[in-house]
């Protein structure tokens, strides 16, 4: 009786970040394709969710470095997805996540045997500096850490850190991918697109035409799994849909998925400027809880024109969108709100 030549093991991988929404979404496509995935938990509630997914779940958080160690042990790649994403907080917050937690989990990574590679998400916005249009961009853009964005300044410095990691042993490359707007089906961000607009607080900054580009979460996705192998060492990525919209297009596609309607009501982009920096003055003065309506950072990311080139991605990566805006908003439309 011949024997069966046997079969291949399953290539493993382990995410930070994969109780979030791209996270969650990234896990399901890698056992999909076969993945073995270890998935970094940081509470019970986590633990459950990477377990029902079919991660296996490894309890810690970015500073644990014995879960990184442990969680990292047997994987090839690692892709680092966890982040502190909100538009206003302490900066230290931001820089213990994004900047010391990316520290760790590549010193992590470059010390686990056989661990040839991180494939990181970055952001678009760690090109942003001070508000103008910036149209067709490419990678080689200076990066830029401006002092009214606790979230973009922090994931460009994340971004340095990763990628002057890379070839910093034999093997050990770093790779970063750089989406813009990420939406999709559970993107938390429209919720409170949603409740600002019943609030009656919402307007369109500088009348809503300007252009921007965006990234399906399953478009992000992809183009992670590509850089996983054909990534080149060192570099960062643009993605997106491709095809770029407006601030207006964008925004009213999404809220009339939840049978949400924004209105017209509109203010310059002067004075929303001038009113995020007083907001963002009274808040840190009376150290008022939660977010201001407006800040700084918020009008950098949408309040002028600002679209990226992905022919870098195509090209290294082979990357090519799966999901148009089209389908993307078909898959999302709920019934219309009663509301």
């Amino acid at each position: 009786m011949s024997a069966h030549p046997a079969s291949p093991s399953p290539r493993r991988a382990f995410v930070t970040g994969g109780s979030g929404f791209v996270g969650s979404r990234l896990i399901t496509r890698l056992l999909a394709q076969g993945w073995e995935v270890r998935a970094l938990a940081r509470s019970p509630e986590a633990t459950a969710m990477m377990a029902g997914l079919g991660a296996t779940p490894v309890l810690g958080d970015l500073h644990d470095h014995a879960a990184l160690r442990s969680g990292m042990a047997g994987c090839e790649v690692v892709f680092h997805v966890a982040a502190h994403f909100k538009l206003w907080g302490p900066r230290h917050l931001f820089d213990r996540a994004n900047v010391e937690g990316t520290q760790a989990v590549v010193e992590a990574a470059r010390a686990t045997p056989g661990l040839r590679r991180v494939v990181s998400v970055s952001a678009a916005a760690v090109v942003m500096g001070r508000p103008e249009p910036m149209l067709g961009v490419e990678e080689g853009a200076p990066l830029h850490t401006p002092s009214f964005a606790p979230y973009a300044a922090p994931k460009a410095r994340a971004e340095q850190i990763l990628l002057a990691a890379n070839g910093s042993r034999p093997g050990f490359e770093t790779v970063a991918v750089r989406p813009p707007f990420i939406w999709g089906p559970g993107m938390p961000t429209l919720d409170h697109m949603v409740e600002t607009v019943r609030a009656g607080r919402f307007q369109w900054v500088g009348g809503g035409d300007q252009a921007m580009s965006t990234c399906h979460v399953d478009n992000l996705c992809e183009a992670l799994l590509l850089a996983a192998d054909a990534g080149r060492g060192g570099e960062a990525y643009f993605v997106s849909d491709g095809p770029d919209g407006t601030l207006k297009g964008v925004v009213s596609g999404l809220l009339a998925t939840r049978g949400v309607r924004p209105g017209e009501r509109a203010v310059p982009f002067g004075l929303a400027w001038f009113m995020a920096g007083a907001m963002g003055a009274a808040w840190r003065a009376l150290r008022l809880r939660g977010e201001p309506p407006l800040t700084r950072q918020m009008l950098r990311l949408i309040g002028k024109p600002f679209t990226i080139r992905m022919d870098k991605a195509r090209r290294e990566l082979g990357y090519a969108p799966r999901i148009s805006w089209e389908s993307g908003l078909a898959a999302m439309t709920a019934p219309p709100s009663r509301v």
